[in-house]
């Protein structure tokens, strides 16, 4: 009889981040997923628009610095985009192959399961000429084919729905907001933490701007000391695996 293959066997999720809220999530099975592909943003590193292949990208909400280049990337490589329902026909207007969602909706790519979950902040989107209403916004909890969850939280600030986020969907690893100012900061971001219970912690949407002043060390003062060695600082463009 056959071994069930270990999680430890399994190929490794490789984890980019490209500043701000921008990440990319190259996939066992060979994918490629960008979240909020910003990647004009000023920590954006060098090449951060090269790749061979963009099967997904996810928006979380209309705000410039995340919609960022979406339009352009999902052209270019013919990707699917995931948003939620009105951000999702803007997109499509715009020429996108773009499907729309909702807040505990689930969608598939092959064996990779997205969820959209709830995000407490503003929206809108920005054209470049006004605001446009709808696209409340969201984060996501992605099901990797290797059994690694990761939950972006896009912008938010704190809620106590965090809870039912980690009862539901178990993310091993967390990405939170951290900057403080638009979204959490350390401190609450540290609670968050306390209510999600991940095996990982990274912080995003800080030090793109002198006003998003939170940083990784901080929240690691603000953490209970059972979370503080989990929490792991990523520098733009360098490539960190879990498996």
């Amino acid at each position: 009889m056959k071994k069930k293959p270990t999680r430890s066997a399994a190929p490794p999720l490789a984890i980019t981040w490209l500043g701000h809220s921008a990440f990319r999530f190259d996939t066992p099975s060979g994918k490629t997923i960008l979240v909020d592909p910003w990647l004009d943003n000023p920590k954006a590193p060098p090449g951060a628009r090269d790749m061979a292949r963009l099967d997904a990208v996810l928006v979380t909400h209309g705000h410039g610095d995340h919609l960022g280049n979406t339009i352009e990337l999902a052209t270019k490589h013919g990707s699917r985009v995931f948003a939620i329902h009105e951000l999702s026909l803007y997109l499509q207007r715009e020429g996108v192959h773009a499907e729309g969602m909702n807040k505990s909706g689930t969608v598939t790519l092959d064996d990779i399961a997205i969820t959209m979950v709830d995000a407490k902040h503003s929206s809108g989107i920005e054209t470049g000429e006004a605001i446009l209403a709808g696209a409340d916004p969201a984060g996501f909890v992605i099901a990797f084919e290797n059994g690694v969850t990761v939950y972006h939280a896009g912008d938010t600030g704190l809620f106590l729905g965090m809870t039912l986020i980690r009862e539901l969907y178990k993310p091993g690893i967390v990405i939170l907001p951290i900057g403080g100012l638009y979204t959490m900061g350390p401190r609450e971001a540290a609670r968050a933490c306390e209510l999600l219970n991940p095996a990982l912690i990274i912080g995003m949407h800080y030090g793109t701007f002198p006003p998003l002043t939170g940083t990784p060390g901080e929240l690691v003062k603000h953490l209970p000391a059972k979370l503080k060695k989990r929490v792991v600082t990523l520098e733009p463009g360098t490539l960190f695996e879990y498996r």
